[in-house]
């Protein structure tokens, strides 16, 4: 992760995409997530509002 957060300080206009499950990952490296349910869209947004997300806490963390 540290290699792609250079990669962000570096190139502050980039857009990276990445495929994570682990939300801690996520909160370090985003600045804004999309978030996926077997490829629909269910959230979108600055971590902090994605992961208060009731879907996304149902999908990610097994949380109803």
């Amino acid at each position: 992760m540290d290699d792609i957060l250079l990669v962000r300080e570096r190139n502050a206009n980039l857009t990276i995409i990445i495929v994570e499950h682990e939300m801690g990952v996520i909160e370090r490296i985003t600045d804004r997530c999309v978030v996926l349910n077997f490829g629909r869209k269910i959230a979108e947004g600055p971590y902090r509002t994605v992961a208060a997300d009731a879907q996304v806490q149902e999908a990610y963390l097994g949380v109803a």
